[in-house]
């Protein structure tokens, strides 16, 4: 198989060649800025590049040089968007890793060592503290309550540090041409190419409820003011319907897995009932999936952090085919679990490795073992895409992901 057919195969629930692996093609499947450098001297590639796709997270985009390294399979297209040098410039953000950042993002640091930095408002939408390694969200447009009506519904979100650096491609979004861009480039990486191709395109609810009007906010109107959420709701559906058509007639036929998110869950479990799920959110990522499956060849994929078997089910019913990140270490999220009741029925995109506890303080060898078991469960009968439970981050040493990568070649063979 190449590597599409080996990604497909998986999610259809076939037993691939080997095991399919992302490394870098989400915002959620890749390496702190600090983890890739650290990663690039450990095995002799200082000559690649550091660029910084995720601003707000700090998270690298790997080089295809490393990728080919380490036999990833699966490519974001928003990587064939920035190619020229001129959308790129130096900054050293985090102390003692200078990198490369979009043009359009620039920090500002402050007496006191932090970091601000300003959306297109003029305001600070982001601060990095002292010693953080990404940034925090200042400001929460709807704090106060909701607004009358949501004219202005695109340009508050923009205000937040979610809405207001986007993940390649979207930072193209405002050009007159972008569509027709998007299809381009995207046939023209295809073709170049026999790695599956992922477009993140978000369509956030539940967090967009946490972004613009504040987590301890949004979760008491879910009890408090229902029919205030529904309305916000409906509005954002408006929204993010509107995108997901124009995608779909973009590169509904080219692309082969799109992404959403929605952060459900914490370690201890969900954030909300299976039946405010139920109420609020599954009808809304129903749509969602009914459109992408009615309009489309791509897969749905839905990011959900966190402790989210109770909700499970739900997310099989509205038409998630695959999983990600599989926070193997949060409550009811164990592998042999979640295979046993759910493997038939979606694709797990990630629990690999556990990167809050073993990638970072294991050795390499217990990393292996970590993995090994990881894979031996995930892996039978297709339905398993390896990658880490979120990204690497500054504290994991390059000789454990190289451990990570060997485990996984060790167990292909």
């Amino acid at each position: 198989m190449n590597s599409r057919e080996r990604i497909i195969a998986a999610i259809n629930h076939r037993q691939p060649d080997r095991i399919p692996i992302d490394l870098g093609a989400t915002p959620s499947s890749g390496l702190s800025v600090v983890a890739y450098q650290n990663l690039l001297k450990y095995l002799g590639k200082t000559h690649l590049k550091t660029h910084v796709y995720d601003v707000i997270q700090e998270v690298a985009q790997p080089e295809m040089e490393l990728l080919d390294h380490f036999g990833v399979d699966v490519l974001d297209i928003g990587r064939h968007f920035n190619t020229s040098e001129d959308y790129w410039h130096t900054l050293e953000i985090i102390s003692g890793h200078k990198a490369l950042y979009p043009s359009w993002f620039n920090a500002h640091k402050l007496q006191d060592g932090s970091h601000i930095t300003y959306g297109t408002s003029g305001e600070v939408i982001g601060r990095m503290p002292v010693g953080a390694t990404f940034f925090d969200q200042t400001i929460f447009p709807y704090a106060e309550g909701y607004p009358l009506d949501y004219k202005n519904l695109a340009n508050d979100m923009k205000r937040t540090i979610w809405g207001g650096f986007g993940f390649t491609p979207w930072d193209w979004a405002s050009e007159k041409d972008f569509w027709k861009m998007l299809r381009e480039k995207t046939i023209e990486l295809k073709k170049s190419t026999d790695k599956a191709l992922l477009l993140g395109i978000g369509c956030n609810l539940f967090e967009w409820g946490t972004f613009i009007r504040r987590m301890d906010n949004f979760l008491i109107d879910l009890l408090a003011d229902p029919s205030g959420v529904h309305t916000f709701l409906d509005a954002l559906m408006e929204s993010h319907l509107s995108t997901l058509q124009k995608t779909c007639d973009a590169v509904g036929d080219v692309i082969d897995i799109i992404k959403f998110g929605d952060d459900l869950g914490t370690t201890n479990g969900p954030f909300i009932s299976n039946e405010m799920y139920c109420e609020f959110f599954k009808p809304r990522h129903t749509m969602l999936c009914d459109y992408v499956k009615a309009n489309s060849s791509m897969h749905t994929m839905l990011h959900s952090c966190g402790g989210i078997y109770e909700l499970i089910p739900e997310l099989i019913e509205a038409g998630f085919e695959i999983l990600n990140p599989i926070q193997i270490n949060a409550v009811n999220m164990e592998p042999e679990r979640l295979k046993n009741e759910f493997g038939r029925d979606i694709t797990f995109w990630g629990g690999g490795v556990d990167t809050k506890s073993i990638l970072n303080r294991a050795t390499p060898q217990q990393v292996k073992d970590h993995v090994k078991h990881n894979l031996e469960v995930f892996s039978v009968g297709g339905g398993f895409v390896f990658t880490t439970v979120h990204n690497i981050m500054p504290d994991v040493p390059p000789e454990n992901i190289v451990a990570m990568f060997e485990a996984v070649n060790e167990f292909n063979v």
